[in-house]
């Protein structure tokens, strides 16, 4: 009877906050503030336009004051997100605790691995009304081999159930790859999943130009990770110059820098010796990503990550360039083979290689490739689009949890036992 009269009163105070124009509260969960300024930014501002407060919890880089200068309320995690160690864990999961008492959200959007396990198990713990869990990717664990994997995946399973048990919950895949993967492991029902693919463009930055003169550009933008395909990037570059193709016809370039808190990242004595080598050209990470894409005439991503729909493709396709990736989950999604780019084996450089000097041998090929790319980004990875339906779906779950408080407070103390 106590909780029934509980449930009541949250159901008469949340009509009453209704009326009184109070706001509904967004909480992001990601691992790092870069992320979600790069990948999720969108959807908090046009949640912020339509009324909501949004919070975001997050490691922290060098990103709080732009972030606070969009109106986002900002709630640090430690700065250790990356370490897999159990004093870590525990002290996410209770920073993230603190942050759901403090907040006392209407939905949480979880995004990236950890956050999605260890804030589902919140969510669930602080009976949040709804949550989204945004699978954007599974993470190496996912394609690696061996018994350890294969253990690691089991365990990661178990906790991917907990985590998406909660009764109000959606979970975005981003490639149909990842959803068979995960059903295998976690019992997902069809009204629980929603595939969005990629986390959108925004088609008036990123514009489709012709191809640069000069010597043609080869380009590779991504986290140096080698599991990024980045080592196959410069052998592929190795190959086409032993083939007899020198500077002067082609330029290879790096757009990128290592993640050291990654144990896949690059080290900086590797990059030395590429720069000393002269093969390829390093230019560091760079933020007007639109006009580096212009500058060049193939965009390039060897990836054998566990990618959901890699960010660098879509943007690609935008700028009406042709794009050479892997058979691969996520980055065969993002392309259409065969007419946006060509698909070649994983760690296979000769293959690379081959499809590259394929393309630069044919740059009216290039052109047509690239030119059907931006018509793709137009129906399938326009920014609003995806903004559009990440707020029908919060406002879903929130319509869900007020229809389930109603039903909660109107049931018989029988079923409150």
């Amino acid at each position: 009877l106590i909780q029934k009269v509980c449930l009541m009163s949250l159901d008469t105070l949340s009509l009453a906050e209704s009326d009184q124009g109070i706001k509904r509260k967004l909480l992001f969960v990601v691992n790092v503030d870069w992320f979600f300024f790069s990948h999720r930014l969108p959807i908090a501002l046009e949640a912020i336009r339509q009324g909501y407060e949004v919070h975001i919890a997050t490691s922290l880089t060098d990103k709080l004051v732009l972030l606070e200068s969009h109106g986002l309320v900002v709630h640090p995690l430690s700065q250790h997100t990356n370490s897999a160690g159990f004093w870590s864990i525990g002290k996410m999961v209770w920073q993230i605790f603190r942050v759901h008492n403090r907040v006392n959200p209407d939905v949480v959007h979880l995004v990236t691995i950890k956050p999605v396990l260890l804030g589902g198990l919140v969510a669930r713990l602080s009976r949040v009304p709804a949550v989204v869990s945004a699978i954007s990717g599974l993470g190496f664990v996912f394609v690696a081999k061996g018994i350890k994997a294969t253990v690691r995946r089991r365990l990661v399973g178990l906790l991917y159930g907990l985590a998406m048990g909660h009764h109000n919950q959606r979970v975005i895949f981003q490639n149909p790859d990842d959803l068979t993967c995960l059903e295998k492991l976690v019992h997902l029902p069809d009204q629980k999943v929603t595939i969005i693919r990629g986390s959108g463009v925004n088609l008036s930055q990123y514009i489709a130009l012709p191809l640069p003169n000069g010597v043609p550009v080869v380009l590779l933008a991504a986290r140096l990770l080698v599991d990024k395909g980045v080592r196959e990037f410069v052998q592929s570059a190795h190959i086409l110059r032993k083939r007899g193709l020198s500077g002067q016809d082609v330029r290879f370039v790096i757009v990128g820098e290592p993640d050291l808190a990654n144990p896949a990242s690059l080290q900086a004595d590797e990059l030395a010796q590429w720069t000393e080598e002269g093969v390829v050209e390093l230019w560091g990470h760079r933020t007007d990503m639109p006009q580096v894409m212009a500058a060049a005439n193939v965009v390039v991503l060897p990836s054998y990550y566990g990618e959901g729909l890699p960010k660098v493709l879509i943007e690609a396709a935008a700028c009406g360039r042709v794009v050479v990736t892997t058979d691969h989950p996520g980055c065969r999604d993002a392309i259409d083979p065969g007419v946006t780019g060509i698909l070649v084996p994983v760690r296979d450089a000769e293959a690379l290689a081959n499809a590259i000097q394929e393309l630069l041998s044919d740059p009216v090929r290039c052109a047509t490739m690239g030119q059907a790319g931006r018509e793709l980004a137009e129906s399938a990875f326009d920014v609003r689009q995806v903004v559009a339906v990440h707020l029908q779906i919060y406002q879903e779950l929130m319509d869900k949890s007020v229809s389930y408080t109603h039903l909660r407070a109107h049931e018989t103390p029988e079923h409150l036992v």
